[in-house]
């Protein structure tokens, strides 16, 4: 924090008339909160120097020490809420414990994307890493969803029908391409910056809104950012919005593919001209450490019991742990149609906006940085490349990612060194992570489902 940027949010509160200060924080799961102050003269001095304290139990956090912790406001994230009645000025909040040296905890999302942005200058000698998400969601016009102990359903009505794939599809079919262009005119008041919107090929309503590239922490708080908007934006307008991997059955998924580079003073590392794809040797190892670490990453990527109702075959889903130029199914696709040196890219395509942002973030960059050091090369290691239906023809050695989020677990179980690499994942935020995952789990499989009663309730 910099006097000039304590002087910029204090010329807001007076320009704008804020009344209230707003900090908003993810829990272990991915959940956003958010605490409310109201102004006074010294209300940002007293928070940079006291912050407010919360109860870090209630967030999912394993305890350490004690589960008292405090939240400080960091300056860099102040915007204006266009949601809230009262003025109000948002930040994003640092967790810190306790102590005199208000030590940073080590199982903020936040603080761990900073952690991690050392650490790949240390191993790689990048000094930045971008991140372009794309957000996949349906839109639905009501949604009925309750689960009791002798009921449970979900009901979904949608103003959209198309016959087959609905990719780029025209207004008036396309209902809700203002509701998009409203939206990116919202993110553009988060400073995030749009590259385009589409709709997407579900024929029930499915959207695109990719957005421009930006450093791993910033594209964490894009992530958040995003969500909280067009949730936000659809509530505003009696809709329902869900970026649920699969919230219908034979229906495209929600994915969030994130297209990633690495930079050196403004100069992209991973273009080489003439290799496969135009990717550097630099930018192979780090594709191969991400595809080596697949199945563990999963369960960051793709946390939840949801997430694997998407990935399977036939309907564009990434499930080879594999790369290659032009196919869908692999999990690291390098784009074809890139033309600028500068641009060049992979993009990765099994996550889902389940995951908590900074943590999926933070894993991949993990896993990257483990192929750099220790040199693996994905062509040697039989992870491609591959192009054309390679499934169909029945390549052989194909590896393939988790079919579910026990197989996830149990891979992080196996393979969790490369997130420990400079204290980066603690033992206490992996085994708290698994502990949660794996409730959520015997939660979904000890419930009888609707189709069950179909398949059963007769027999």
């Amino acid at each position: 924090m910099t006097s000039s940027q304590l002087q910029f949010c204090n010329s807001l509160i007076r320009k704008h008339n804020i009344e209230f200060i707003d900090l908003k924080a993810l829990d272990l799961s991915g959940r956003l909160h958010h605490i409310s102050l109201p102004v006074n003269d010294t209300i940002l001095e007293h928070l940079i120097a006291e912050g407010v304290g919360f109860d870090g139990s209630s967030y999912g956090f394993l305890k350490v020490e004690n589960s008292d912790m405090i939240m400080i406001p960091d300056l860099e994230t102040a915007v204006i809420d266009p949601f809230r009645d009262a003025p109000t000025l948002s930040f994003y909040a640092q967790i810190v414990l306790t102590d005199e040296k208000r030590s940073p905890f080590s199982q903020d999302g936040r603080h761990l994307a900073k952690h991690a942005e050392r650490l790949l200058k240390e191993v790689t000698g990048a000094d930045r890493s971008l991140w372009g998400p794309e957000f996949e969601f349906y839109i639905f016009s009501n949604v009925e969803y309750d689960t009791r102990t002798s009921a449970s359903f979900y009901k979904v009505e949608h103003a959209e029908e198309f016959y087959k794939k609905a990719y780029h599809a025209a207004n008036p079919l396309d209902v809700y391409d203002d509701f998009r262009d409203e939206a990116c005119k919202i993110l553009d008041r988060f400073g995030i910056k749009v590259k385009y919107h589409h709709h997407e090929v579900g024929e029930r309503g499915q959207q695109e809104i990719e957005t421009y590239f930006s450093d791993l922490l910033a594209t964490g708080d894009n992530i958040v950012s995003t969500k909280y908007a067009l949730f936000n934006l659809a509530r505003q307008k009696n809709l329902f919005i869900t970026f649920m991997p699969k919230p219908m059955y034979q229906q495209a998924g929600n994915g969030m593919h994130l297209h990633l580079y690495l930079t050196r003073d403004g100069k992209n590392l991973f273009y080489q001209k003439g290799e496969y794809g135009n990717i550097s040797e630099l930018g192979r190892f780090f594709i191969g450490g991400m595809l080596k670490h697949g199945p563990a990453l999963s369960a960051f990527t793709n946390p939840s019991t949801n997430s694997y109702k998407r990935l399977v075959p036939g309907f564009e889903a990434p499930v080879a742990l594999t790369f290659g130029q032009g196919n869908r199914v692999s999990a690291v696709r390098i784009p074809k149609y890139v033309i600028n040196p500068e641009e060049t890219r992979f993009e990765y395509r099994p996550p889902d906006a389940t995951a908590h942002p900074y943590l999926c973030l933070v894993a991949m960059l993990l896993a990257g940085i483990d192929g750099v050091a220790n040199r693996i090369d994905p062509v040697k290691e039989g992870y491609g490349p591959f192009e054309g239906n390679f499934l169909e023809t029945g390549a052989e050695g194909i590896h393939f990612l988790p079919r579910n989020l026990n197989e996830a677990l149990d891979a992080l179980a196996a393979d969790h060194d490369f997130l420990k690499r400079g204290d980066t994942f603690s033992d206490e935020l992996l085994n708290q992570w698994v502990r949660i995952k794996r409730e959520e789990i015997t939660s979904i499989g000890t419930m009888p489902h609707p189709f069950e009663y179909k398949m059963y309730f007769n027999l």
